[in-house]
């Protein structure tokens, strides 16, 4: 007997949702036509898809198998959707773009604008987060990454590579006096990445230049996220190794120490699934970055 698609998509909002009321407001259905709608998947599949308990409703194992296929086939069939009505002319409709927090919001976010006038038929939406988003479960269109993709069956282009400066604040190093060499880094304080999903491999570099490897320097404090540790060191806090994305409209009241310094490089790559390979707005997005890119040097 083959499995009705209705109580498909139920089963998928109830297995999201943990409950037969919140699948009902997500679906605009009643609680109790939920709740029949599972049954009846269950009596055909003759096999029980949910542990029921007073908190709400826990997935059994064949239930969990289940809706990993269901999950998939959903994402599937809403890329293949957005490809179907994309438009003939004009690229158009909502693109999902996620990256990570420093370069989402210090270079990508102030040249959308641009993106958009150019295109005004696509919406975006930007998703910062240094994990990684999963694209083939259509968590994002596409991804602009600091690391080689780790997810397989990506497309991916390297599409910049970016390096570091070591900055500080004119109060802090007026109080703290300017290294001439990585070692006196030693006397300073430093400002590093906190050990949270990095987004970017060797982030906290600075913490061992200079040093044997293994044997860190200690930091002064530990923030996971780019933008606070630029924050964190204009206030005065001390200093940090920041990409040159981040610094490049905010080196404004900031000074570089160490230029000789010997950075690991950042490479950058622009990806996306297979499926979005023909969509228009990957195109004019992944054409854009590329002329933004070029326009500064990258």
């Amino acid at each position: 007997m083959p499995i009705d698609w209705d109580k498909l998509r139920v089963f998928h909002a109830v297995a999201e949702a943990g409950s037969f009321t919140h699948a009902g407001e997500t679906l605009n259905l009643s609680q109790s036509a939920v709740s029949r709608q599972i049954q009846a998947l269950e009596e055909a599949l003759t096999v029980p898809l949910f542990h029921r308990h007073a908190r709400g409703l826990i997935l059994t194992e064949q239930g969990e198998t289940l809706n990993r296929t269901v999950r998939e086939v959903f994402a599937k069939l809403a890329m293949t959707e957005a490809l179907l009505t994309e438009s003939r002319e004009r690229p158009a409709g909502r693109l999902k773009i996620t990256t990570t927090t420093g370069f989402g919001s210090t270079w990508l976010a102030p040249r959308l604008p641009r993106l958009i006038s150019l295109h005004p038929e696509i919406s975006v939406t930007l998703l910062l987060d240094d994990s990684d988003l999963d694209l083939a479960m259509r968590e994002a269109d596409v991804a602009i990454r600091m690391h080689p993709p780790r997810q397989p069956d990506l497309i991916q282009r390297n599409i910049a590579t970016f390096g570091w400066k070591v900055c500080g604040s004119p109060a802090y190093l007026k109080g703290a006096g300017i290294p001439q060499r990585v070692e006196d880094l030693d006397a300073h304080r430093l400002i590093i990445y906190g050990d949270y999903r990095p987004p970017i491999d060797n982030i906290n570099w600075l913490a061992e230049a200079g040093r044997r490897p293994g044997t860190p320097r200690r930091s002064a404090i530990e923030i996971n996220s780019l933008p606070g540790i630029l924050e964190a060191v204009r206030s005065g806090l001390g200093l940090a190794a920041l990409p040159d994305y981040v610094l490049e409209r905010q080196m404004e009241g900031l000074v570089q120490v160490l230029p000789e310094v010997k950075a690991p490089k950042i490479e950058a790559f622009f990806v996306y699934p297979e499926e979005m390979r023909h969509s228009k707005r990957v195109a004019v997005f992944r054409d854009f970055l590329m002329a933004e890119l070029a326009a500064t040097g990258h």
